[in-house]
């Protein structure tokens, strides 16, 4: 292994200056350890940007445990995904970093794949019905997520607690929300992943009917045969065009292009009778479809636009004024469709046999019908669940702050789930005995140390991948949502000199433009007409911004991304997974983005 290619060892890193103790704030198991060096650094580990961009605070880390529990259990416990166990994470200086589990023993391999026809064959017989039912688990995790409560600590519990001989007061009640908050996301977790994991192997299945039916066939082109779909995803988007044209239809429109904040605009709005009115329609749409927060909700401060709607006033404002210039802001899916049916019917004719084609109709029906869940899902749990779910954290955040652990609200999201825990009972106990509880005297210090570890962390810059480079990468989730393959590694560390990049060829087409190179949601603002995005990693927040730009290059993201599905049904050429995008281009170049061959030419 010593002549293999390879990324630092994790063992290698150190820990930025100022971070010293990082460790602290995380569980023992998700830390890399001496105890299991040897496996751990033969894997490969790649840091996890696209869901995890930023160091991740003790709190917000339960994402992360949610949601690779859920992974886990459902790809080698329940579905019995063939090549594929769960995925394995673990922190480095606050990053996810991740490391996929795959089956090698064909012997296993074959008997997982018995198990999988069968559970999976009852799925996707079932599609339909299962997909209307997990909708409705899922509104009814919100639901219950909504109605937990954390209760004042009163001075005295009401007497009707006693002449009702209820038998608990208080502390139970706040310790029984609690448990049900955390046991609310990680079942959460488990409901999402139980459709996803099903809608991925189905198109993985397609994927593989394709590359053997088709040997020249690109990935493009088998993801645009089961393309221009129409999900959740987009509903909010489409719900700000509607209001656009409101604002207009209202004669409200001159406030939206006044360049306000958004509790400036809505505070003008509610001062006359035709804003009350738009008021009023922005309200039919915000629940659920502006729980949509700005980044991939796996982050508390990525607040949703029913909280700060600051961040769509500008896109508000964008839409009038392409809407007074006469412009169209439907999204064309008829013509999308009638391409996707184009391109179908090309490769069908090329199967020899009348069973060959058969087969091919069969499993496209059954891609179709299950592709749109991978889109689909991501509204509907990272967005109006996890939204929703931060704010209820924030909730519990009161009881510290009345008791003088915490100074704000925010600080509740510097302790892990299971100090928080710790952290009640001290509250509760001080509380019922009415002795002094020893937060107030602990936590305050210990914040502050955290905030700044915290500020040191994010000011790191975590390397792409750990460890060595593997001949094969055979977990097809890893290719295709990632843009993982031993090939982009190999150019992540020793990148081509000269004025060209390579990346995916996610979404076809060839465009040129200058560059923007975008870090973070509050650099978005600034995008201009006709401009390329060029950035780390899109969010599903950015739809409306992609209206302006003319193509889009990331540094991470493969064919099945969300970046690369909402770039095909804008119809924005893309190329995706660069690794080193962000670093080698600079706004205001010109670029080249060649969508077709995953080739972006820096023309200056």
């Amino acid at each position: 292994m010593s002549g293999a290619l390879r990324f630092p060892s994790p063992f290698e890193v150190g820990t930025p200056p100022g971070a010293e103790g990082w460790e602290q704030l995380y569980p023992y198991y998700l830390l890399f350890s001496e105890d299991r060096r040897a496996e751990e650094e033969r894997r490969l580990w790649f840091f996890n940007g696209m869901h995890f961009p930023e160091a991740m605070t003790p709190f917000d880390i339960i994402t992360a445990e949610a949601g690779y529990l859920a992974i886990g259990e459902m790809s080698s416990r329940m579905f019995c995904i063939p090549p594929a166990m769960g995925i394995d994470f673990r922190v480095l200086n606050g990053y996810v970093y991740i490391s996929p589990t795959p089956v090698t023993d064909p012997a296993q391999i074959e008997q997982r794949a018995a198990w999988f026809q069968e559970r999976a064959g009852y799925y996707y017989a079932n599609w339909r019905t299962l997909y209307d039912e997990w909708k409705q688990k899922l509104s009814a995790e919100v639901e219950r997520l909504v109605a937990i409560r954390f209760p004042d600590l009163p001075e005295v519990e009401p007497a009707e607690y006693v002449f009702q001989r209820r038998g608990y007061g208080a502390s139970m009640d706040n310790l029984a929300a609690y448990h049900d908050l955390i046991d609310s996301i990680f079942r959460v977790w488990q409901i999402h992943m139980e459709i996803v994991m099903i809608g991925f192997a189905a198109y993985f299945t397609f994927y593989d009917f394709c590359k053997k039916a088709f040997p020249e066939i690109s990935d493009q082109q088998v993801t645009r045969m089961v393309g221009a779909i129409d999900v959740s995803m987009f509903r909010p988007n489409d719900e700000l065009k509607r209001l656009a044209k409101v604002a207009l239809e209202l004669g409200v429109h001159d406030v939206f292009l006044a360049n306000g904040s958004g509790e400036q605009v809505f505070a003008k709005l509610r001062a006359s009778e035709a804003g009350r009115r738009w008021l009023a329609e922005w309200e039919k749409s915000a629940d659920p479809w502006f729980y949509m927060n700005t980044g991939d909700g796996f982050q508390h401060h990525h607040r949703a636009w029913i909280d700060d709607p600051t961040p769509v006033v500008s896109v508000l404002a964008d839409y009038i004024q392409r809407l007074q210039r006469g412009e169209n802001l439907d999204r064309d899916t008829a013509s999308l469709r009638e391409e996707r049916d184009r391109i179908t019917q090309g490769y069908r004719e090329l199967l020899a046999t009348e069973e060959e084609k058969q087969a091919f109709d069969q499993i496209l029906a059954l891609t179709r019908d299950v592709y749109y869940s991978i889109e689909d899902h991501k509204f509907y749990v990272e967005h109006w669940y996890q939204s929703r779910f931060w704010n209820k954290v924030r909730e519990l955040g009161r009881l510290f702050v009345a008791g003088g652990f915490f100074e704000d609200v925010e600080d509740i999201f510097l302790l892990h789930y299971t100090e928080l825990e710790r952290a009640l009972m001290d509250l509760l106990l001080g509380w019922s005995i009415g002795t002094v509880p020893r937060g107030p005297k602990y936590w305050p210090p210990e914040i502050a140390r955290r905030k700044r570890i915290m500020e040191h962390l994010r000011a790191w810059a975590p390397p792409p991948a750990l460890g060595v480079v593997p001949e094969v990468i055979g977990d097809p989730a890893i290719i295709m949502l990632w843009g993982i393959t031993p090939e982009r590694l190999r150019a992540w560390l020793s990148p081509e000199e000269g004025n060209v990049l390579r990346g995916f060829a996610a979404a076809p087409g060839v465009v040129e433009g200058p560059a923007r190179v975008v870090l973070s949601i509050e650099e978005l603002q600034e995008v201009k007409d006709g401009e390329i995005l060029v950035c780390s990693v899109t969010e599903p927040s950015w739809a409306p911004v992609l209206a302006r730009v003319r193509g889009m290059v990331s540094d991470i993201g493969g064919v099945m991304s969300h970046a690369a599905i909402v770039a095909r049904e804008y119809r924005i050429p893309a190329v995706l997974g660069t690794g080193v995008a962000t670093k080698r281009i600079r706004t205001g170049q010109l670029l080249r983005v060649d969508g077709d061959n995953g080739e972006v030419t820096i023309l200056d």
